[in-house]
């Protein structure tokens, strides 16, 4: 029996502060009731995922399962989204706990919006 590659290791994470910066700074944002999601285009590579929460957001248990969401969120959906992209999903203050569920309303429409919108902007640019 096989089984799919699962783990997500560094090689698809952000993990140094100029990657976070850089993909902030980008023209791609999009918020959701729980996350904004900033996307920069990465050529024909995987995803790779950084994820912010502040402490706005709650105590150290509260941001910690959050970032554990997020991750498990992307790990277990990585063959269905988009490549090609750098994303850093930054927690909104005040929105409550996102749940598992929540996670994976938000996350894949998200990409799959964005990755549109980088492919439009490249597009216009190619023209």
């Amino acid at each position: 029996m096989k089984f799919r590659d699962e783990r997500f290791p560094k090689t698809l994470r952000l993990r140094r502060r100029n990657e976070f910066l850089g993909v902030q700074r980008g023209p791609f944002r999009l918020v959701t009731q729980h996350f904004i999601v900033y996307a920069r285009p990465a050529g024909d590579r995987e995803t790779k995922l950084g994820i912010t929460v502040s402490r706005k957001v709650g105590r150290a248990h509260q941001r910690n399962r959050i970032k554990r969401v997020v991750r498990e969120v992307f790990r277990k959906s990585r063959a269905d989204m988009p490549r090609g992209l750098n994303v850093v999903m930054v927690a909104r203050p005040g929105r409550g706990l996102p749940g598992y569920e929540n996670v994976v309303d938000e996350l894949l429409p998200s990409l799959i919006e964005l990755k549109g919108r980088v492919e439009k902007r490249q597009g216009k640019r190619n023209s």
